[in-house]
């Protein structure tokens, strides 16, 4: 597709929760703090539940209360999971950041990034029910679909348009927002909004990730605000983080709106591969089709949010791509040290944190880059630096060989 025919979709809203701050505003005043929240995880299911001294705890950077919009009914806001709690939320932030209640309601989509959401609830209410399995809550059939995320904000929001899921994996937030993007660019939707859900993980999730050898940490155990530490030669793993999302994409028109930047350019590649073990040439391929979607050049772009999530062979595969691409003239940070990986919502969370660094005109801390394993990149490091981007590169990657990639120019 020729880059032109992207030029004119943008974001005009945004909505976001995460653990160092809720809303916009709180976030992104976390972010240039270069606030944590790290510490082990004390929401119910998220730990094992026989206590074993050698074993260490699960990591995490977990969300205090949610303060949800009036519009969501008690009845709906009692049914709604924590991961349905978290979606309204970013939601209703990014409907009145784009005014979306001057669209009419068919003419609004949604696409919720993300599948097997609401793990932790789903095992509570098993672990709950055991036993007495015929009088488990009817509403357990329609919580274990994806779904379900998209039938509460349709009903909490009134959205008549198309709705879907998409799964990606940790590129899910990501391939929300591009498939946003093409929803509206095909005049299926004029307002599509991408929903980074969050991935609401119990203990069998947790260990699981922790035996594949991809979450952190028992390295630092005892010092959890250590542990999340990406692109570092100390880094062991992912440290989880509750995060969720919402980005408004739309074609430029409406009065009243004040865009955060243009969504010039994107690509998507598969690697061919089921497995977790990153691709050096799929991640570079991503890269390409962005920068040859948006019209642009390698030396053209000054900043990229990498998907950086402290492991092994992702961040050193990762700088091989950018370094490939021509890119390691580059100014970057990574977004994750100061939330985690919120898996799902990562990619749009991450962002979104491009975006309100994009207007802010200045970049957050890196936490915990004591030994960078690029140290010739343009890392920032422990202090808010001034910067004032003009096209950034978001890069977002799953398991199952997905790579994601978008420009975004300032307008």
């Amino acid at each position: 597709m020729r880059s032109f025919e992207r030029r004119d979709l943008f974001v005009s809203g945004l909505g976001v929760v995460s653990a160092i701050g809720q809303g916009r505003e709180d976030f992104l005043q976390g972010l240039m703090e270069g606030r944590q929240r790290f510490a082990a995880m004390q929401r119910p299911g998220r730990q094992r539940p026989e206590a074993d001294p050698t074993l260490s705890p699960f990591i995490g950077a977990e969300i205090g209360e949610l303060s949800l919009p009036d519009r969501v009914s008690p009845s709906l806001q009692r049914a709604a999971s924590w991961s349905g709690k978290a979606a309204l939320a970013a939601l209703g932030e990014a409907w009145l950041d784009a005014r979306l209640d001057e669209v009419p309601p068919h003419r609004i989509g949604l696409v919720v990034g993300g599948s097997n959401l609401q793990q932790r609830e789903l095992m509570l209410s098993r672990e709950a029910y055991r036993g007495r399995e015929s009088f488990l809550r009817p509403t357990y059939a329609l919580s274990f679909m994806d779904s379900d995320i998209c039938g509460l904000c349709t009903e909490a929001f009134g959205i008549r348009g198309m709705a879907y899921t998409a799964g990606g994996a940790s590129a899910s937030g990501q391939l929300a927002v591009l498939q946003a993007c093409e929803a509206v660019e095909s005049g299926r939707a004029d307002v599509c909004i991408a929903l980074g859900a969050l991935m609401d993980l119990s203990y069998w999730e947790c260990q699981s990730f922790r035996s594949l050898g991809a979450m952190g940490s028992d390295r630092y155990a005892d010092a959890p605000q250590l542990a999340c530490r990406p692109f570092d030669e100390g880094r062991d793993g992912f440290i989880y983080g509750e995060v969720c999302g919402a980005v408004v994409v739309e074609r430029a028109g409406r009065n009243n709106v004040n865009p955060y930047a243009r969504l010039s350019g994107w690509g998507i590649t598969m690697d061919g591969n089921r497995n977790p073990n990153p691709s050096l040439e799929g991640e570079v391929e991503a890269i390409r089709q962005a920068l040859e979607t948006a019209g642009l050049r390698a030396r053209d772009i000054d900043y990229i949010n990498p998907h950086g999530t402290g492991s092994g062979l992702g961040d050193a595969t990762e700088l091989q791509a950018l370094r490939a691409s021509g890119l390691d003239h580059v100014r970057l940070n990574a977004t994750k040290a100061l939330i985690g990986h919120g898996l799902s919502a990562a990619g749009a969370v991450e962002l979104i944190a491009v975006l309100l660094q994009m207007r802010e005109g200045r970049l957050h801390p890196t936490r915990n880059l004591d030994s960078p394993m690029a140290p010739d990149l343009g890392w920032t490091g422990a202090e808010v630096e001034r910067h004032e981007m003009q096209h950034a590169l978001n890069l977002s990657m799953g398991f199952g060989g997905i790579n994601t990639a978008v420009c975004l120019s300032r307008v």
